[in-house]
């Protein structure tokens, strides 16, 4: 029997928020109390703003508890695109940015004692085609030489000594990426910010927010509330509170699968060095070993957007299979999804719209940009000096007959399979 669980809810779950009075009035109310919003709350209370944070879920019920944990911070775009885009300052700029927030996160995760497993392991990523592997070694060579990050090429005859498979073509490490437990992560922000003294209301929807004179009337399900400032941290779980923003935010189903336990033989055979994992497809999966190293979790966007079917469990197993034949008789204990949030740039944001101000858009590293961006945003807000980011520009356009449901997406879940088998065919 495979549970429907949330893996990660097995050791840090999922609770209610004792309710508590709903302020009529504060500085800054927060729409959604992930990584991204409580990120905020927790900047802005310390800084002595009065802040309420509301989410219709409990706290952290979305893709902060149900992500695969991998730090990575990862820009979507090729460095050529960003550079195409940006120019080659502009690229280098946003690089350097995500090197500052994977070290920002490690810092904040010592600095509040937050225990969440969290630990730097590494990268491997695996090249899918034998063309790709030129690519992984020459991004490898461009981390070391431009942001010193120690990275490097691995050929296909050394690949094992990493990742137990033959699957990829060789692939490339970087050490600057790293693992944690993604709700124990949450619990430890969510611990911090009531701390810090920004009030928490879970299972709390926002039906509306209006200006109103200088500042704001958000319209919740437990009362009024007048604020001064807005944010908005939905991401992924974007509804109608803001279809201007829904417009532009596109839900993206991403499951994970979660290995019965496995030998401790095995796990060193398949994965020796305990690293985080990526690859090169166009329909890519990544993996990883549990913190406590006993099974192996498996993830990829499922192609639905709608109910529950097996399918998707069966094709992301067979996935599984795939890289790691030994696992064929292993039962799946576990298989769960939750929402990225893409957008037409493919790069997080953080923008203003009509006097709200948002951070979103993390296209599935949220671990990273999720908690930087909510800390930038509410930084501008307070004028300080360290406000300035790289994700800060345009908000990302409108996509055109979409409206909040991603009716397109098995078509283009199908779109990048096709593309996959076909590049499999070639290597032979």
């Amino acid at each position: 029997m495979i549970s429907g669980q949330v893996y990660w809810w097995r050791e840090a779950p999922v609770g209610s928020e004792p309710q508590q009075p709903v302020d009529p009035a504060c500085d800054v109310a927060i729409v959604g109390a992930g990584y991204t919003g409580l990120s905020a709350a927790i900047t802005l209370a310390r800084a002595g703003r009065s802040v309420q944070v509301f989410d219709r879920q409990k706290p952290g019920e979305g893709a902060s508890t149900r992500n695969g944990g991998i730090a990575s911070g990862n820009l979507r775009p090729s460095h050529a695109t960003l550079v195409r885009r940006f120019g080659e300052a502009g690229a280098e700029a946003l690089q350097r940015e995500a090197k500052l927030a994977r070290e920002d996160l490690a810092r904040f995760i010592a600095d509040e004692r937050i225990e969440c497993d969290f630990a730097l392991t590494g990268q491997f990523k695996g090249a899918s085609a034998s063309g790709d592997y030129e690519g992984l070694a020459r991004e490898a060579d461009r981390l070391r030489q431009m942001l010193g990050i120690e990275a490097y090429a691995v050929p296909r005859a050394e690949q094992t000594a990493f990742l137990g498979t033959d699957y990829y073509r060789g692939g490339a490490v970087r050490m600057d990426i790293g693992g944690l437990h993604p709700a124990k992560f949450h619990a430890g922000m969510l611990r911090v910010a009531k701390e810090a003294g920004a009030s928490i209301h879970g299972e709390t929807a926002v039906g509306r927010i209006s200006p109103e004179g200088a500042g704001f009337l958000v319209e919740t399900a437990r009362g009024l509330v007048r604020a001064r400032e807005v944010i908005l941290a939905t991401n992924g779980y974007t509804d109608t509170v803001d279809r201007w923003l829904q417009r532009r935010m596109v839900p993206v189903r991403s499951r994970m699968i979660a290995t019965a336990p496995l030998s401790d033989n095995l796990m060193k055979t398949l994965m020796p060095r305990g690293m985080m994992c990526a690859e090169t497809r166009k329909l890519h999966y990544y993996y990883r070993p549990s913190p406590d190293g006993t099974r192996i979790l498996f993830g990829g966007r499922d192609g639905t957007i709608a109910g529950d079917p097996a399918w998707p469990i069966q094709s992301l197993r067979r996935a599984m299979v795939d890289v790691f034949p030994e696992l064929s008789d292993v039962d799946v204990a576990h298989s769960w999804f939750g929402h990225v949030a893409m957008n037409r740039d493919n790069l997080p944001r953080v923008f203003s719209h009509q006097s709200k101000r948002y951070a979103c858009g993390y296209c599935g590293s949220g671990v990273v940009w999720a908690r930087w961006a909510g800390r930038k945003v509410a930084l501008q807000l307070l004028g300080d000096k360290d406000a300035h980011s790289e994700l800060d520009c345009r908000p990302p356009p409108a996509i055109p007959a979409y409206n909040g449901t991603p009716w397109f997406m098995p078509a283009v879940f199908a779109w990048f399979t096709i593309q996959d088998k076909i590049a499999r065919r070639r290597e032979g």
